[in-house]
């Protein structure tokens, strides 16, 4: 039997990356996986035929999840297509970098409407579908919300703030029997970092210098862990922010 036989799990911005490798790897465990999307219908769409290649189960569902009619549609679609749900992983974000000086209003609304609010929103949607036994929310935070490096002032106060809400909701869900935990990835090689450049910056080779295990990450460091999450293996586990960052702190 594997350790998700049974389970419902929704993965924002899933068409690509840390998502879509999280979605797989749910998949794999017996999943059922709604592999959202808010733009990319061609990546999300092969994320879904992979799972399905090879024997899970999985729809794509678009929804700009910085959007509350949206988030709404969202899990309505997945009750229909499901039934119920049993987990959320709270992968959407978006990230850019600006001086203080360069820092306009839509930079901040940008980032903090999708990384909090639209995680605030999310999670607000899952619980209402979560069953009697509870449930699983796993928030993708950041090694930025502590390491804060320059010019990362509103990313990095993005992130702080996803920690802060999952302790929070930690104990405010914690009677209802859902659990709430956050994974803090450092430097993860995606579709996303290479088209930043940062890949092949010397920022990816100061950072792997400073690494204890010397390379950045991988998306399937990130998808197991969520895999532990989401699954009884960690079933007195609420509150806690993991760094999966090889060390570096």
């Amino acid at each position: 039997m594997k350790k998700l036989d049974g389970k419902i799990a929704v993965v924002t911005g899933a068409s690509k990356g840390i998502g879509a490798a999280i979605a797989k790897h749910l998949a794999a465990e017996g999943a059922a996986v709604v592999v959202n999307y808010a733009s990319s219908k061609a990546g999300a769409d092969r994320v879904v035929d992979e799972i399905v290649s090879t024997g899970g189960k999985a729809i794509a569902v678009q929804a700009n999840v910085a959007k509350e009619a949206e988030i709404q549609q969202l899990f309505a679609e997945t009750k229909q297509a499901f039934g119920k749900l049993d987990i959320l992983v709270n992968n959407a974000g978006i990230y850019e970098f600006s001086p203080l000086e360069s820092i306009t209003e839509e930079h901040f609304h940008k980032q903090f409407d999708l990384n909090v609010l639209g995680l605030l929103l999310t999670s607000q949607q899952a619980v209402k579908h979560f069953g009697e036994e509870g449930g699983s929310i796993v928030n993708i935070s950041s090694i930025v919300s502590t390491l804060a490096p320059a010019n990362g002032s509103v990313y990095s106060a993005t992130k702080a703030a996803v920690d802060a809400i999952t302790k929070s909701l930690a104990k405010e869900l914690g009677s209802r029997h859902i659990r709430v935990n956050a994974i803090n990835p450092g430097m993860v090689e995606t579709e996303g970092t290479y088209t930043a450049g940062i890949i092949e910056s010397e920022g990816r080779k100061q950072t792997e210098a400073l690494t204890p295990l010397g390379r950045i990450g991988q998306p399937q460091d990130i998808a197991s862990a969520v895999v532990f999450f989401a699954s009884s293996d960690s079933a007195w586990i609420t509150g806690e922010t993991l760094y999966i960052t090889g060390g570096l702190r």
